[in-house]
């Protein structure tokens, strides 16, 4: 049971699932205080559905990826290429986690679980085949890795809800979740390709093409340091439409001017210690100004 649980905790890719899982939650108590109400309950559904949906699509992914992930030291220790897990056991758990999670996603309200469906077939069934093909696999995959916030900010409103704002305040139901979701999706491009910088070598072993240019060069080094930068004007968004107080706003742009800084030392010297720096800025900003947002958001009338 120990050695499943472990191999289980691997083929959802446990740390990524979390963090996702976090970043829609963190989106429903925001939706939750634009409505003014927080049902426990139903946060607790969105956890449970977000965790599956998120662990089948990885489970997918690892699928797909089952002789490329044997080629890297990285993931070579996974279920799939350790032959721990078979295929056959591996679908089996993906598409009841992917059926699941989407039905309890569902129950939530019917936007929420359609776009849980987007989720697990753009990142596995496109993004994942193209990895190999073009960098454009990581503006794709920018797409299903900004979706948390929407599902869980929609998943804070019933069905009814969804109805009534619509018609009476439409900022809160398409200004606020598509700010969370543009946010998000900027800030995956310095995220993945320092990531992609700092293992480069063991993509290349795979055949993965995921940096601006195939390689560590200045340009790709460039378009880490611009697309960082642009983390400082996205910082200033929600205080524009009303609904960021000024600490997050301070927060957001600290964030980004360290996401342009460090991205400005690795165009410079074009090495894995300033990757690591941009990559590490990256895992504590979104979580850090998504809980500064959710303390100092503002609901909009």
């Amino acid at each position: 049971m120990k050695e499943f649980i472990s191999d289980f905790k691997k083929l959802v890719k446990l740390r990524l699932t979390l963090t996702v899982v976090f970043s829609a939650s963190i989106a429903f108590l925001i939706g939750s205080k634009q409505q003014g109400d927080i049902i426990w309950f139903n946060w607790l559904l969105l956890t449970l559905g977000g965790f599956l949906v998120t662990g089948s699509a990885n489970g997918f992914n690892e699928i797909i990826e089952k002789d490329l992930d044997k080629l890297m030291k990285r993931t070579e220790d996974r279920p799939l290429p350790s032959g721990r897990m078979t295929t056959g056991q591996a679908l089996v758990l993906s598409v009841f986690m992917g059926i699941l999670g989407t039905l309890v996603l569902v129950r939530l309200n019917f936007v929420a679980g359609l776009l849980s469906v987007f989720c697990i077939l753009l990142y596995a069934f496109i993004y994942t085949p193209l990895k190999r093909k073009s960098p454009i696999a990581v503006f794709v995959g920018a797409f299903p890795g900004a979706f948390p916030p929407l599902i869980g900010y929609y998943a804070a409103f019933s069905q009814d809800d969804l109805a009534y704002y619509s018609g009476h305040n439409e900022a809160a139901i398409i200004i606020i979740p598509f700010v969370l979701f543009a946010i998000q999706f900027l800030w995956q491009f310095p995220h993945f390709w320092a990531i992609a910088w700092v293992v480069d070598d063991d993509y290349k072993l795979a055949g993965f093409r995921l940096l601006p240019t195939t390689k560590r060069d200045k340009v790709s080094a460039f378009m880490v340091f611009i697309t960082g930068l642009l983390m400082i004007p996205a910082g200033f968004i929600p205080y524009y439409f009303g609904f960021g107080g000024i600490w997050f706003t301070i927060v957001s742009v600290i964030g980004g001017l360290m996401f342009g800084y460090y991205g400005f030392l690795l165009f410079k010297n074009c090495d894995i210690p300033s990757a690591k720096k941009v990559m590490f800025t990256s895992f504590i900003y979104l979580p850090v100004t998504q809980l500064v947002l959710l303390l100092n958001f503002i609901p909009l009338k």
